[in-house]
């Protein structure tokens, strides 16, 4: 069902010209329409939305007006249909029809990578020395999605590489699968008008721009210009009405900036409406284990991010230090899984070790195959939601799971063995269990 179907099937077309035509009287229109249609399903989110909504005093209060006022029409009744509708209420329901059918995860989104090429030369990065060696074709693609949507997969999101190096591709298929919606993880770099313009026209395609922090920070690491060549397409995004968030990744050396109020607020006053923080993973075998941030780091992120999320209107996400919001590990495609340029079908976007290779396999077989069977098999990881990953806080378990299942590297840059990988993370595992055991100790005593 493509979007405008979609919007007409449920009646959106006529919540959102309440909406529109007087949102402040009109906006509860829309919940008590979400209610009807979405039975037990995300009460918590919906009952916290309702509030926000309400309640001049709540963080989100403003944030929500900003959707309405400051996001182009088509935009926002597109990416309400594709993303609350498609990919959450009737996608999730497809989900776990498939789960019990067949007896495996099924993803909410799947990972991909278009192309293995950057524009970019960033410091640690193998990317732009690798080249434009590897691709995933249209046709590639395209078939992937036609797969994952039989199984009620409407979230892409695209990683890489540089994914806008095949930005053509990108828009094309925007609109041949306009019931989805599409993330995609990019240096902003090559988004100029043209392509705000196509963006807007298709309406369900969201950047996330990797930043480092500050200028300085981030010309280092990625080269000299890059950060006021983010700044311009950012304030571009923004005069066109569309939609943006922030990819960041924190680090022991840049913990401190990254995470700061300064750069969070800076993130507001620019029109960003989201920002994925994630931990420094040291895969590859030239990985900096140095670069992990410390237990105390870690666990001062993890307050920041929540204090934040709690008073400041953007919405924050943590993708190690939120797994207790989804019950653990996601990756194998319990919530999600990664293709990357060569075809491969990795568990997650950091653990590069597979069985399956979606030039040889259906999506279905693949997630039947024996390494995402094994995830499948031993979510979640860890009790303690804290310590979810099987790589970064129980290395023992993805130790196990690739032995058992004889899963290959699958990096592109130089195969790294899953010894040698989980070797650099028994250290870590070791010194967060503690924190994490106190944290989630006085987290249940608080919810109590």
């Amino acid at each position: 069902m493509n979007a405008s179907n979609t919007i007409k099937k449920y009646g959106l077309e006529k919540a959102f010209q309440y909406i529109y035509k007087d949102p402040e009287h009109n906006m509860m229109k829309i919940m008590d329409w979400v209610d009807r249609f979405a039975g037990n399903e995300f009460e918590s989110q919906r009952k916290m939305v309702r509030e926000a909504m309400n309640n001049p005093d709540h963080p989100y209060y403003s944030f929500i007006r900003k959707i309405i006022n400051d996001v182009d029409p088509h935009v926002m009744q597109t990416l309400a249909s594709n993303f609350f509708i498609n990919a959450g209420i009737d996608g999730w329901k497809k989900q776990e029809a498939c789960r019990k059918k067949y007896q495996c995860n099924i993803p909410w989104t799947i990972l991909l990578d278009p192309t293995s090429a950057c524009n970019l030369h960033c410091t640690g990065c193998w990317a732009a020395e690798y080249g434009n060696k590897l691709n995933l074709s249209f046709d590639e693609i395209d078939d992937i999605i036609n797969q994952g949507k039989k199984l009620g997969i409407y979230m892409y999101i695209y990683t890489g590489g540089e994914p806008l190096v095949k930005k053509k591709d990108i828009i094309q298929l925007c609109k041949k699968h306009d019931d989805c919606i599409f993330l995609c993880f990019t240096n902003a770099t090559l988004i100029d008008e043209a392509f705000a313009d196509e963006m807007l026209e298709v309406g369900n395609f969201v950047p996330a721009i990797s930043i480092e922090g500050f200028e300085k920070a981030t010309d280092d690491r990625r080269g000299a210009g890059v950060y006021q060549k983010v700044i311009k397409a950012m304030k571009l995004l923004h005069d066109k009405k569309l939609v943006f968030g922030i990819s960041s990744c924190y680090t022991s050396a840049n913990f401190e900036s990254i995470t700061s109020e300064e750069f969070y607020d800076s993130l507001i006053e620019m029109g960003a409406y989201f920002i994925w923080y994630f931990h420094y993973m040291p895969v590859g075998n030239d990985a900096a284990p140095e670069l992990m941030p410390t237990p105390k780091q870690r666990k001062e992120t993890y307050e920041r991010i929540r204090h934040y999320r709690a008073t400041k209107p953007l919405f924050a996400m943590d993708f190690q230090n939120d797994a207790e919001y989804v019950g653990g590990c996601i990756a194998g495609g319990r919530r999600y899984l990664h293709i990357n340029a060569h075809g491969d079908i990795d568990p997650c976007v950091f653990v590069h070790y597979s069985d399956s290779n979606i030039r040889e396999k259906t999506l279905l077989e693949a997630l039947q195959s024996p390494m995402l069977m094994a995830y499948h098999q031993n979510q979640p990881f860890n009790k303690n939601m804290l310590q979810p990953c099987p790589m970064l806080e129980n290395p023992q378990m993805l130790r196990k799971m690739v032995h058992d299942t004889h899963a290959q590297s699958t990096d592109l840059q130089s195969l790294e063995s899953v010894d040698h990988l989980c070797s650099k993370c028994d250290e870590y595992a070791k010194n967060w269990e503690p924190v994490a055991e106190e944290l989630w100790n006085n987290n249940k005593e608080d919810s109590i």
